[in-house]
């Protein structure tokens, strides 16, 4: 856990050695909660990787703080994630995390970005502010002290049989995926509040031996946003498009045949109704 954009995704992703979440440079871009599954003969380890801590502004939000609250309420061991650059301005989820007593591993990511003694400076940092927590420098990206971190993961968990079957690397669906790779392009193609207004639901997907056919949707909630998602003579939508079905068949290994269609639901970020079909609510 941790605020948006520390990177927490591209940590699990880094951990597993798949990228199962996506991972932008925009904040926010997890909505949802995501197990990543690494098993060997000696563990297994699941990884939930839960939206950014943020005050809700809107019922979506609201929702997303739902799945973090969940993923402390069954965790065995909490990685709680900031950045080099970070203050202590979020000391409330800090204060939750330890107040749960699981053990936690407190994470200063990106120190591949670090400047002369930034890292050591930083560690000194934390430890002023929060003496409970052995601050741990990290970096998702260039892997550097990931190994030992798994390490240390592996120790703290408790003996348990598997809860995943061992070829399992996630509790999600190939539609659930699609969907999300479409949205993480979403995120790297618009500006402003674009990506954050989208829904993608994937409507069709048809498996043969050597294609896999998908039918997808794209959500905004006004018209002016659809026309931008659209672009002027569609070469937005087409570059969206082609970027997909690039990641897609890197995803799936396989040749993607890719229609998206966009469509308009009012303020669907705000309504309990849309927010179900949406799969945000149950």
């Amino acid at each position: 856990m941790g605020k948006p954009n520390v990177g927490k995704s591209t940590l699990m992703n880094a951990l597993l050695g798949e990228s199962l979440s996506i991972a932008t440079p925009k904040a926010q871009t997890t909505r949802h909660r995501i197990f990543g599954i690494d098993t060997t003969d000696e563990y297994q380890v699941v990884y939930s990787d839960t939206p950014g801590t943020i005050d809700p502004h809107y019922k979506l939000q609201a929702q997303m703080m739902k799945y973090v609250h969940a993923s402390l309420d069954d965790a065995d061991i909490i990685l709680y994630v900031v950045e080099l650059g970070n203050k202590n301005d979020e000391d409330d989820w800090i204060k939750l995390a330890l107040k749960t007593k699981v053990p936690m591993l407190f994470l200063i990511n990106k120190i591949d970005q670090a400047k002369g003694s930034q890292v050591v400076d930083k560690v000194q940092y934390w430890k002023e502010q929060i003496p409970e927590i052995d601050p741990i420098p990290v970096s998702a990206t260039s892997g550097e002290n990931l190994t030992d971190l798994k390490e240390k993961i592996i120790k703290l968990l408790p003996e348990h049989p598997a809860y995943f079957q061992e070829d399992a690397i996630t509790d999600r669906s190939e539609r659930f995926f699609t969907a999300e790779i479409i949205r993480e392009k979403i995120f790297l193609n618009y500006k402003q509040e674009i990506p954050y207004s989208s829904e993608v639901v994937v409507t069709d997907f048809k498996e043969d031996e050597s294609i896999i056919r998908i039918r997808a949707e794209i959500y905004v909630e006004r018209n002016t946003q659809k026309g931008i998602i659209i672009g002027k003579n569609a070469e937005a939508i087409k570059k969206l498009g082609i970027e997909a079905r690039k990641s897609l068949e890197d995803f799936f290994q396989k040749q993607i045949h890719l229609e998206t269609f966009v469509k308009v639901e009012k303020d669907w970020r705000s309504k309990d109704i849309k927010l179900k079909r949406f799969g945000y609510m149950h």
